[in-house]
């Protein structure tokens, strides 16, 4: 990591933006992001691929008078999980059309929503400094991208990584809380590959958010890790889930083909998070769940 792109925030106080534009509009972040800064009143527009498609590059000349000087920018559109080469290739071509949009644009910031699948397997607790050394096609396009962005906007860029989210407005319904709480409250078995051995940190979409509205607000800029520091087995978090939604549901141990994915084990330190987020408290996976549940139920 270069010492230079630590995470800091540029302002003392919080500092109402003029505008905000997300790139991106379906995924969990996108959602519940527009969800609060709407709440504070704070002007949003959000541009998806039902509206423009970034994969082509005619997109670049409609983007570029969308943006407006001073804009802050949320990057979070990607063909995701890329599972593949062709997936890969078609996150570049996003990539390539949001910055060549933006670069004769005086934007205020950008913030890449990333992932911690740059980071390489360790069994030392990750950091921002820790070696991005990806494994698969998504990190290597998160890493990509990112380094794409620094070339470009590093003065202006935040590099967020979160981890494995849960919580409202969940689209993918991956292996982890999401599905197992939609198969709980419908009675339906929870499956767990091998023992659900593997550790792994989840990080609750709403205290997500509320460190994005505060990176915009204080203009954070460096890379940051989006996680909880708390690191739980799938057997736990199936188990949980099912007392806190009192289901009917039993556990099926399912066969693992392959190798753990990141040897069965994700710690991160939140030192960095501690320091320039103190005033967020974070949710709890007991506390989390029980909102979601509450919130799926109604």
């Amino acid at each position: 990591m270069n010492k230079n792109f630590t995470f800091k925030f540029t302002r003392k106080n919080n500092l109402r933006p003029k505008r905000i534009v997300i790139l991106g509009t379906s995924g969990i972040i996108s959602t519940n992001l527009q969800k609060i800064l709407k709440k504070k009143s704070i002007k949003v527009i959000s541009i998806g691929r039902s509206k423009l498609n970034f994969k082509n590059k005619n997109s670049t000349k409609i983007l570029t008078k969308k943006i407006k000087s001073e804009d802050v920018i949320i990057f979070c559109s990607a063909e995701a999980p890329a599972k593949n080469i062709i997936m890969l290739i078609n996150n570049l071509k996003i990539c390539n059309t949001i910055c060549n949009s933006l670069k004769n644009k005086k934007i205020s910031q950008i913030i890449y929503i990333s992932s911690d699948a740059v980071y390489a397997d360790s069994r030392n607790k990750i950091t921002e400094n820790s070696s991005t050394a990806p494994n698969n096609f998504h990190g290597i396009m998160h890493l990509t991208r990112e380094l794409i962005l620094k070339n470009q906007f590093n003065k202006l860029l935040c590099i967020l990584r979160p981890t494995m989210i849960y919580g409202d407005g969940n689209t993918h319904n991956g292996y982890g809380p999401n599905q197992f709480l939609n198969f709980a409250l419908k009675n339906e078995p929870l499956s767990i590959f091998g023992n659900g051995e593997e550790r792994r940190d989840h990080m609750y979409i709403e205290d997500l958010v509320k460190i994005i509205v505060k990176c915009i607000e204080r203009r954070g800029v460096g890379s940051l890790n989006l996680v909880s520091g708390k690191v739980y087995t799938f057997k736990y978090l199936a188990e949980l889930i099912i007392n806190i939604s009192k289901s009917k549901s039993k556990l099926i141990k399912v066969k693992r083909l392959g190798s753990m994915p990141h040897n069965g084990y994700r710690p991160f330190n939140i030192r960095m998070l501690k320091h320039f987020f103190g005033d967020i408290r974070m949710t709890s996976i007991k506390e989390g769940l029980r909102n979601y549940t509450n919130i799926l139920r109604k």
